[in-house]
Formats: structure tokens, sequence, C-alpha cells
């Protein structure tokens, strides 16, 4: 048994090792460069998010070397809740929907002349959040290994099921849509060639459809359309000028080194909401922003400027990409909606998410992890030495930056097969984008369905035919069952609760 340990151990390391190596190729570390400085910009614009900088990418990983694509995806992801707290401390405007509770303290803080100490703050905040959400990924995995490789078909039906189970807390206030919008995605995953028999279905005939709807087109449509039409109608600029950046950078890096333990603190609980399917950004930043608030002694300078409102919920924001690439990695059952495109991008590829991507496929594994820990510190340091340039694109009027936008959505769309049915469902999804945003329907629920209707066709055709229905007796099929149940109710109840609790924060403070 020992022997056996050492030799695992030994294993692990040389795969974390390797891994090291093969993303210090040249190419890779500039695909790494690229997505971290596209995350950058997309942060910067408001609205956008790394969900949207994600799927503007996608287009352009076909045929890309896996090792390089994966890296850029983690680029963007890791970079976006770094580079999202400009529009947040100079506008008062959330970057997205991790940056929210930044605005509480930052944007004060820049109205006083404070920009530059309310950012090198935050920035330094986040880097020790996303190192720490790495390292607690690192450690993870050599326990989870054994246990994820006893995962047969009918267990990796149940991941799936449990994946679709996760739409109810995706979808914030409306679980029914979220329910309804998974369904349609279902739908939508069906269309084409069936994976277990010679038949298509809902082709009618159509050549283009035989193949089934791509994910890229899906979600360009469902994300970047209906984001660059509303920009485009609200007109103007992105957002008012405040007081500027003022100074006092070194500043916030000693407010940091000051409130180290409520760094390490507020990072931990990034990862621990993180790792729950559904839970991330958008609850994460008011969660720890009202809970630095009712540990602190002096509330006073709360919502006025105090750099604690900063610290805290970016830190946090930072540490939960480690905590969502936990159930991503580990089970293929997405952490977030931008991690359910990160596993449409590990299909792309033809790596399969989940144990078989520990057991086939371990160096890939710490690829990722080293590139969210390297994203992080690149991230930080451009953000840093560009912060007066960067400050001055958030001024930009977003007529200008749409149509460069809207020509890498459309070319994105179109490269993938040259045909103008990519065109034709790019606008189709677009416009159902568009409507589902109009009447409130949550989006990332679809994209979940669509991508797990073709895992969850497969291994129920592989569990039925393989154990017939005695699959359903299996422990850990019975186990995962009853994890869905609980984490379906209790992390329903649990978000509505603290979503109230950050409400009632927010409008006490605010």
């Amino acid at each position: 048994m020992a022997v056996s340990s050492l030799f695992r151990a030994r294993a692990m390391l040389d795969a974390f090792l390797s891994a090291f190596v093969i993303l210090m190729d040249p190419y890779r570390m500039a695909m790494l460069m690229a997505g971290v400085s596209i995350g950058i910009v997309v942060g910067i614009l408001p609205g956008l998010g790394g969900l949207m900088g994600m799927a503007l990418v996608l287009p352009f990983l076909f045929g890309m070397d896996p090792y390089a694509g994966i890296a850029m995806l983690i680029g963007i992801a890791a970079a976006v809740p770094s580079s999202d707290t400009f529009p947040s401390v100079l506008m008062g405007i959330p970057g997205s929907s991790g940056s929210q509770a930044t605005v509480m303290d930052g944007y004060p803080m820049a109205k006083q002349g404070q920009g530059a100490r309310a950012l090198g703050a935050a920035f330094f905040a986040s880097l020790i959040g996303g190192l720490i959400g790495a390292v607690a990924l690192t450690a993870l995995v050599p326990f989870a290994r054994p246990l994820v490789l006893m995962f047969g078909a009918p267990e990796l039906l149940m991941l799936t099921i449990l994946g679709l189970c996760m739409v109810g807390v995706l979808s914030g206030n409306r679980p029914l849509l979220g329910i309804l919008g998974a369904c349609l995605g279902l739908i939508l995953g069906m269309v084409g060639g069936a994976p277990a028999a010679p038949e298509y279905r809902w082709a009618y005939g159509v050549l283009y459809l035989f193949d089934g709807f791509s994910l890229v087109i899906v979600a360009l449509g469902l994300f970047a359309i209906p984001e660059i039409v509303d920009l485009l109608a609200r007109g103007g600029a992105i957002a008012r000028r405040s007081a500027g950046l003022g100074s006092g950078w070194m500043d916030g890096v000693r407010d940091v080194m000051r409130n180290k333990y409520l760094v390490l603190r507020h990072s931990i609980i990034g990862v621990l909401i993180g790792a729950i399917p559904g839970m991330g950004s958008s609850i994460i930043d008011w969660l720890n922003y009202g809970y630095v608030v009712s540990r602190a002694k002096d509330k006073s300078r709360f919502g006025k400027g105090d750099v604690r409102g900063v610290i805290a919920p970016e830190a946090a924001n930072n540490a939960k990409e480690g905590g969502v690439l936990m159930p991503t990695l580990l089970f293929g059952v997405p952490g977030s909606s931008a991690m359910a495109l990160l596993l449409g991008a590990l299909l792309i590829f033809g790596v399969q998410p989940g144990p078989a991507l520990l057991r086939d496929n371990l160096e890939l594994v710490f690829v990722i992890i080293w590139s969210l820990a390297l994203a992080n510190v690149f991230g930080t340091i451009i953000c840093l030495i560009l912060s007066k340039p960067i400050a001055r694109l958030t001024f930009v009027p977003f007529q200008f930056v749409a149509p460069v936008i809207l020509a890498i959505v459309i070319l994105g769309a179109y490269q993938q097969t040259r045909h103008v049915g990519d065109l034709i469902a790019l606008a189709a999804f677009g416009l159902l984008g568009w409507v589902m945003k109009r009447i409130g329907m949550p989006r990332p629920p679809l994209l979940v369905g669509f991508i797990l209707a073709g895992l969850t066709e497969r291994y129920l055709w592989m569990s039925y035919n393989i154990y017939d229905w005695e699959w359903l007796t299996r422990p850990l099929v019975l186990a995962i069952a009853a994890l869905c149940l609980v984490l379906v109710f209790g992390g329903s109840v649990m978000k509505a609760r603290m979503r109230r609790a950050a409400l009632r924060t927010e409008a006490r403070d605010g």
C-alpha cells in the first residue's frame, strides 16, 4: 500500500512538472498572454464579462493545439475578474456580475481622488485570491483522482444529470424559466445524428442540420449578439468620467498587507462557494461584502470609501475561479456558465471532461492549473502597468467598439463550415438570446442543456445496454442521485437566503 501511494505521488509530481514544461512552450505562453489580454479588454467594457470573452474566441480553437487553446480560455476567465474592477471603481458601473459589491466602496474612493489606491488594493487582493484558488485546486487533485477513477457509464450519466439539476441554481430568481431553458437546450442539442442509432432527429431533410448546431454558433448567438445590441441601443459613451486615478498605488498594496488575514479568509470563502456549481459570481461578491461588514468593529466608513470593502469581494471573486474548476474538471459538471463553455472547448479538442480527464490526461489538468496561476500574475502586472491607458479606454463610446466585436462574431461563426446556414443560425440564436434577455429568461441553463444533451444520451444508452436497469441500484448512482436532490433544494434555499442577506446589507449601507 505504501509503495502504491508513493508511486501515485511520484506520478502526480511528474505530471505537475511536465505540465509546467508544456506550458512554457513559446507558442502556448503567447496564447495564454493573448487570453489574458482579451480578458482585460472584455472586463473593461461593462456588461460583457468572461462568458462573452470565451464565446468570442471559441470559433478560433478549431485546429489549435489543445494546450494552447485551453490556456487561452483560462487566461480570459482569470483576467476578467481583475480588469472588471476598472469600470466598478472609475465609473460606478459593475464590469461584470462578480464586481457589483466593489462599487460600494471603490467608486466613493475614486470620487475622493483615491482611485489608484482602490485599484492597487483590488489588483493585489485579486492576485493573492487567484493564487490561493489555484493552490486549492492543486491540493484537491491527488485526493479526488482515486475517487473519480471508480466512475463508470452509470455514474457519468448521473453526473450529467447533476449538471442539468444545477440549472435551477444558475437561474437566479427564475428557476422555472431556467428549467424551461435547459429543456430547450436539450432539444436543440439532439438536432442531427443520434449518437447511438443511424437516424437524424429534427433535421427535416436539411443537410445543414444533419451535423446538428455548432456550440460556437449557439454561444455567440445567445451571449454576444444580445449584449452588443443592448449596448448600442443605450448609445453614447460607456460611462461618465470620475475624479480620475489620483495617486497611492503602493498605499493600496500596503492596505492588502495590513489586512492579510482578511484576504486569506475571503479567498477561502471564494473557493468554497465557487466549488458549489452555480453559486459563483452572481452572489459571491455580496456575500463577502456583507460578511466583512458584519465582522468589522468600525462600520462607519463602509459605503463611503472603506478599502476593506474593496479587498474582500475582489479576493473572493478571483479565488472562486479555482473553485468553479473543481466540479468542472473532476466531474464534468459546469461550475459556472463560463465553465460550460470550457467543457465545450474540451469536447472540441476531443478531450472527455470529468473522470476520464484525470485518468487519461492528467497533464492537461495541471496545465489548466498552471495557466490559472500564471494568468492571475500576468493579469495583475498588466493592469498595474497599463492602468492609465486602460482607464482611458473605459470612456470610449461603445459605437466605436461594437463594429469590431460584431465583425469578430460574424467571422467566428462563418469560418467553421463557411456555409450560409451558419449566419442564418447565428441570427436566429441571436434573436432567441435577445428575446430571452428581454423577458428575463436566464440563458446559461440553455447552454448547459445544449452541451450536456449528447453526453446524457450517450451515457444513458451505454448504461442500459451494459447493465440493463440494474445500473439504478449501484451505490455511487444512488449517492449522486441524493446529492442532486440536496443541491437542487438546499442550494436554492441557501442562495435565496444569501441574496436576501446581501440585499439587506446593500440597503443598510447604500
